[in-house]
């Protein structure tokens, strides 16, 4: 059975689509950050510098860096939490039906893409590094380092699986089913994705031209997920891609604000590495996938139409 087609098994109407969303922005915007607003209010010095910090980011409250990373993941959990649920008791579906269209997640997927992207991640720093090493400084603080990599690889996964189940999984089965082409699905929540990261503070800075990689990014997830009929090679991409940005570099004006091993001092400017993602390596993981898991039948999986299969039972289709 093919992965869009899994919205099928429950409840489909725009409706269920509608109030799971709500209890999404509400788990995720209302909930998930009570913690954070919480933290950040007993480290203000008073109401206005916490308002004051509120508009900008609560980190310039003095929160510790790992501290509030922490924090702002926790907001994830409260959205994913939320969306389960809505998935669970609004649509009547099984949880696993967002996810993957086989009977259980195959996590050798996961740690696949994982361990590629992590390994080309790296490489994509040393390359920086070597060739305008004057743009970095050396930040190794053991203690700080420590708990950084403990958080990123035990709760960033949760951050970025809350991005994909939404995008990935749940928007692109809603959009696949309502419009019955998978492109159009692609299309639509690869611009979602890109546009929500504009408030990300590299946009900021560099403009509107990141969505370049934004975007572009969604769509390579979103070709993982339709022609791998699971979202388990996004779920590992994405976790890679989070955490080596977390760990390894930072800079006074991207989204994450850690105790990285190198801080990039250069001024904010659109380079190679914008493009070269999207352009050369994102072309190539797609021929490393597609010949690794067989992927065949492009033209249908991707415009062919999306029809809603013959119920046999709770778990029988027929497409």
């Amino acid at each position: 059975m093919k992965f869009i087609q899994q919205a099928y098994k429950g409840i489909n109407e725009w409706w269920a689509y509608l109030v799971t969303l709500i209890l999404l922005i509400i788990g995720w915007q209302f909930i998930g950050i009570i913690p954070l607003v919480g933290t950040a209010y007993l480290h203000s010095n008073d109401l206005e510098h916490f308002m004051a910090s509120a508009e900008d980011s609560f980190a310039t409250v003095g929160i510790n860096s790992n501290l509030y990373l922490f924090l702002v993941i926790v907001t994830f959990v409260g959205g994913l939490i939320a969306l389960l649920f809505g998935v669970k008791m609004i649509h009547k579906r099984k949880v696993i039906s967002v996810i993957t269209s086989r009977t259980k997640i195959d996590w050798g997927r996961v740690l696949y893409a994982f361990s590629i992207w992590g390994v080309v991640g790296l490489i994509m720093i040393l390359a920086g590094y070597y060739l305008e090493p004057e743009n970095y400084i050396w930040n190794f603080k053991p203690i700080p380092f420590l708990i950084l990599v403990i958080v990123s690889f035990l709760f960033l996964p949760l951050q970025t699986s809350m991005e994909e189940i939404l995008f990935r999984g749940y928007l692109m089965q809603g959009f696949g089913t309502w419009f019955k082409k998978g492109f159009i699905a692609l299309i639509i929540t690869s611009t979602i994705f890109g546009l929500l990261h504009g408030l990300n503070p590299e946009v900021e800075k560099l403009g509107w031209i990141t969505m370049v990689y934004y975007i572009g990014t969604g769509l390579v997830l979103g070709i993982f997920t339709i022609m791998d009929e699971g979202t388990e090679l996004s779920l590992g991409f994405h976790a890679a891609n989070n955490i080596i940005a977390a760990v390894f570099v930072t800079a006074d004006w991207v989204v994450f604000q850690t105790d990285a091993l190198l801080i990039d001092t250069s001024e904010p400017s659109v380079g190679w590495e914008m493009f070269f993602p999207v352009l050369v390596l994102y072309p190539l993981i797609i021929m490393l996938f597609s010949k690794k898991y067989g992927w065949t039948n492009w033209k249908e999986k991707m415009f062919g139409t999306i029809r809603k299969p013959i119920e046999l039972n709770e778990d029988e289709f027929i497409a």
